[in-house]
């Protein structure tokens, strides 16, 4: 089996903003993290040209077509964040899991907003996909990228 290297660059942060998502979105993040080979799984979010990296405290958006060379290293930028590292303890599977939005770039706050539409239904076509045996294994590589 052979696995794919992707580098992302995680910019300067912004802002923190907490939130919270649906039990039901956060619980198919654990899945699909449960199902992959690596520490993470990528989950293409088509409609809004992003991919997902779902990792075991975040789930990272990156931007498809925003391709950027740092010390010599090309990557992906990261866009936003849903960090769960502050998360408590679970006493239920149906509770909404608070998070905190982390952005990288301005102008990025509706993103958030059109993820709650968008990404299930990308959720939805990996699982397809994976159930079809047709999953391609990958491990993410986050990089500093500090700007001058």
């Amino acid at each position: 089996m052979r696995i794919q290297t992707e580098v992302f660059f995680r910019p300067e942060e912004l802002r923190r903003e907490a939130s919270s998502i649906r039990a039901d979105l956060f619980n198919r993040c654990r899945k699909a993290l449960a199902r992959s080979v690596t520490d993470c799984a990528f989950v293409p979010v088509r409609n809004m040209q992003l991919l997902a990296v779902i990792a075991r405290d975040e789930v990272m958006f990156v931007d498809n077509l925003s391709y950027a060379v740092h010390e010599g290293r090309g990557g992906r930028l990261i866009m936003l964040a849903w960090d769960f590292s502050k998360t408590e303890q679970r006493d239920t599977l149906s509770r909404p899991v608070s998070l905190e939005i982390v952005f990288f770039h301005e102008n990025t706050r509706d993103l958030h907003t059109r993820l709650m539409s968008e990404f299930p239904p990308a959720l939805d076509r990996l699982e397809k996909y994976e159930r079809a045996g047709e999953g391609r294994p990958d491990r993410a590589e986050i990089v500093p990228f500090r700007r001058h």
